[in-house]
């Protein structure tokens, strides 16, 4: 009997403003496990009570405000590890790693960047570089790992609704596809356009651009990839747009990719 595991991303952009909208969308998909970014909570309070309720166990790292990652998963983690190792900002809650039955889940929060030739730009490229790193130093390309979250990247021309005069602006610069491609190619495959060729498919619309949803301006800068192994067992992929229509919506929307194990 096969057994069908669903895997999601989502910015959630402050858990607990967005957290009574999260609970029902858990409920409807049910997803056995969600990597979120923007969590914007300190560890002590971490709103934990309503998800215990709909039935997830929660791994989390926060900071007052900003950054912050959890893992929340249907099955208790048999391990879970925070940050880049030694690497980056003290106290910076933009990495956690989780172990399910032999699969590791990392669920990263990328750094923004703010501009190009800026000092948060270059931190932003030794941050995705340092990912290659930390990926090779606890795991081989062959074992089963799943890589999601909120990269702030858009990797090809399709992932962006005008690649021409984007073209060089924070999260759509050639700098930032290199240092990608470099993590990519350690072992990785995108999930959603394994099953999903098409433009037009984005996770990320900017509050500040009127109507961009339906006006189609987005970005897809949140991804779920997988190594080779385990993306053969991936079985479909898709982008829910539902979070992101509702009355106080985070600026990113999840995406979700389904495996047959």
């Amino acid at each position: 009997m096969q057994n069908i595991w669903k895997v999601a991303s989502f910015n959630i952009n402050s858990i607990r403003i967005r957290m009574e909208d999260f609970i029902q969308w858990l409920e409807r998909e049910k997803p056995d496990i969600v990597g979120l970014q923007e969590t914007k909570v300190q560890d002590d309070d971490f709103p934990l009570e309503p998800l215990s309720e709909a039935g997830y166990h929660v791994a989390f790292r926060g900071e007052k405000g900003k950054n912050g990652v959890a893992i929340i998963s249907r099955e208790k983690p048999v391990e879970v590890c925070f940050g880049l190792d030694e690497w980056g900002l003290p106290g910076e809650a933009r990495l956690i790693n989780a172990r399910f039955n032999g699969i590791a889940v990392v669920n990263t929060y990328v750094p923004q960047g703010r501009e190009p030739g800026t000092d948060y730009f270059q931190y932003k490229l030794q941050w995705i570089k340092h990912m290659k790193d930390y990926f090779s130093r606890h795991y081989e390309p062959d074992q089963p790992v799943v890589w999601l979250g909120d990269f702030n990247v858009a990797p090809e021309p399709i992932d962006i609704y005008d690649p021409v005069r984007l073209l060089g602006r924070v999260g759509y610069h050639p700098e930032e596809h290199a240092a990608l491609a470099e993590v990519k190619e350690w072992g990785f495959v995108d999930i959603f356009r394994r099953h999903v060729p098409e433009k037009g498919n984005y996770t990320f619309w900017d509050y500040r651009v009127k109507n961009a949803l339906d006006r189609g301006l987005g970005w897809r800068i949140d991804h779920i990839w997988a190594t080779a192994a385990l993306a053969e067992r991936s079985v479909d992929a898709k982008i829910d747009t539902s979070l992101r229509r509702l009355a106080r919506p985070s600026d990113h929307t999840p995406i979700i990719a389904t495996f047959s194990l």
